[in-house]
C-alpha cells in the first residue's frame, strides 16, 4: 500500500518547486515589463493586427512610424506572419463609455472634427480618403456609393462610399479616417501595401478598471463562499483551510505559468481568464470535497485509528475516481488546445494547468495538510502518547 501520508514532505517540497519559479515572475510584473503581460482588457488601449505585402518589415520599422505620429507604441511579430501593434487608446469618444468599444467608425461629428469616434463593427467603417498609398486589392466595393469623388461621406449610420482599402483576405476594412487613417497611410508609403488586417481593437480607461475590479471580487467572494461552505459541510475548520490552502496553490501555479509564458513568449492575461480561474477553483474544490468525504466517512467506521493511517486510506480509496475524472478532462481540453484555434487556445492552456494543478493539489496537498493540523493538535493536547502507548506495551510484551 502506497504511502501517501508518509511522503507528504516531498510532495510539499515538489509544490514549493513548481510554484517558487512561478512566484518569483510574478513579483517582477509591477516593476519591469517581465513577469504577467496583461492585455488591453485590463490596460485599456488598442490592439492592430496588420500584415504588409513585405514579409520582411520589422515590428521596429512599424514602431518608428508609430513615434514619428507622436504615439509610442510596441510591435511584436506573430507565428503566422502577421504584426501586433499595442498603443494608447484611438479612437474613442471624448466621453469616456462604460462598454467596451472594439474598432473605429466615423460618426456624424467625426466629418467636422476629424476625431473618430467608438464602434463595434470593423467592417463598417466608411470609405476610404483619397491615400496616396497603393490599394491592396483590385476588387470594388460591395456597396459602391453614387459619388465618384472618392471623398469620405460619413453618415450617423455609418454606410459609406468604396474604399480603395478593402481587405480582401482579412475580417475588417482598413481605418481611412481619424488618426489610425492617417498613420495607415503612412505606413504604406513608408514600408508598402497592408494586404490583410486580421483585428482592430481599442478598449478604454474605464472599461479596463472595471474589469480589474470585477476580476478581483469574482475570485475572492467565489473563494470566500467555497471556504465557508466547506468548514460548515465537515463542521471543522481545518478542512476549510485545507481547501484554502489547495486554492492558493491552484492560483499560483497558473498565474506562474502564465507570468512564466508571458515573459518568454508574449502569451497574455485577458478576460477570458477570470473564467478559467473560476472553473479550476470549483474544480478544485470538487475533488477535494470527494476526499474529505470519505475521510470523514473512515473516520466513524474505522474509529481509534490513527488519523493518519484513516486519511492514507481515503486517499487511496478516491485514487483512481479522481485520476479518471481530471484525465477525461485534460483529453478534451488537449483535442481544444491543439485544434481549437487561436481564439481560445490561452483559455484553454489555463484550464488545463488548473485542471492538473487541482487534482495533484486536493490529493497531495490539501488532506496532508488536515494531517498535519491533527497531529500538532494531538501533540499540544498530549493525546499522541496516550494514545501509542497501549501499543508500545503490547510489542514489548
Amino acid at each position: 500500500m502506497f504511502d501517501v501520508i508518509g511522503k507528504r514532505r516531498w510532495f510539499y517540497a515538489f509544490s514549493l518547486l513548481v510554484t517558487i519559479p512561478g512566484l518569483f515572475f510574478i513579483l517582477l510584473t509591477p516593476f519591469t515589463d517581465k513577469g504577467l503581460q496583461f492585455s488591453i482588457d485590463y490596460t485599456g488601449g488598442t490592439v492592430w493586427e496588420i500584415k504588409f505585402a513585405d514579409p520582411t518589415v520589422t515590428p521596429d520599422q512599424v514602431e518608428a512610424v508609430f513615434v514619428a505620429h507622436g504615439l509610442a507604441a510596441t510591435a511584436i511579430s506573430t507565428s503566422d506572419g502577421y504584426i501586433q501593434i499595442k498603443t494608447e487608446p484611438i479612437g474613442l469618444a471624448p466621453v469616456p463609455s462604460a462598454s467596451p468599444v472594439a474598432t473605429l467608425a466615423p460618426s456624424a461629428s467625426a466629418g467636422a472634427s476629424g476625431a473618430p469616434s467608438g464602434s463595434t463593427n470593423p467592417s463598417a467603417s466608411p470609405a476610404a480618403s483619397a491615400s496616396p498609398s497603393p490599394s491592396p486589392s483590385a476588387s470594388p466595393s460591395p456597396s459602391p456609393s453614387p459619388s465618384p469623388s472618392g471623398s469620405p461621406a460619413p453618415s450617423a449610420s455609418g454606410s459609406a462610399s468604396p474604399s480603395p482599402s478593402v481587405n480582401p483576405g482579412g475580417n475588417t476594412n482598413l481605418p481611412t479616417t481619424g488618426t489610425l487613417g492617417e498613420i495607415r497611410v503612412a505606413l504604406e508609403k513608408e514600408l508598402g501595401p497592408i494586404t490583410e488586417q486580421r483585428s482592430l481593437t481599442t478598449i478604454g480607461p474605464v472599461v479596463s478598471s472595471d474589469l480589474i475590479t470585477q476580476a478581483i471580487v469574482l475570485i475572492l467572494v467565489g473563494s470566500l463562499g467555497i471556504i465557508i461552505w466547506i468548514t460548515y459541510r465537515f463542521r471543522d475548520i481545518r478542512f476549510g483551510f485545507a481547501a484554502l490552502v489547495a486554492l492558493l496553490h491552484d492560483v499560483l501555479v497558473v498565474l506562474g505559468a502564465f507570468a512564466i509564458a508571458g515573459t518568454f513568449f508574449n502569451v497574455e492575461v485577458d478576460a477570458l481568464f477570470v473564467t478559467a480561474m473560476l472553473t479550476i477553483i470549483g474544480f478544485s474544490v470538487h475533488d477535494t470535497i470527494v476526499v474529505f468525504d470519505r475521510v470523514r466517512e473512515n473516520k466513524a467506521r474505522h474509529a481509534g485509528e490513527p488519523f493518519d493511517q484513516i486519511v492514507n486510506h481515503s486517499i487511496l480509496q478516491t485514487f483512481g475516481r479522481s485520476i479518471m475524472t481530471s484525465l477525461t478532462v485534460v483529453l478534451t481540453l488537449l483535442a481544444l488546445l491543439l485544434f481549437g484555434g487561436a481564439a481560445i487556445q490561452d483559455f484553454i492552456l489555463a484550464l488545463l494547468i488548473g485542471i492538473i494543478s487541482g487534482t495533484y493539489s486536493s490529493i497531495f496537498v490539501a488532506s496532508p495538510i488536515v494531517v498535519d493540523w491533527h497531529l500538532w493538535d494531538d501533540r499540544r493536547h498530549g493525546r499522541i502518547a496516550a494514545s501509542r502507548s497501549p501499543r508500545v506495551r503490547r510489542s514489548a510484551s
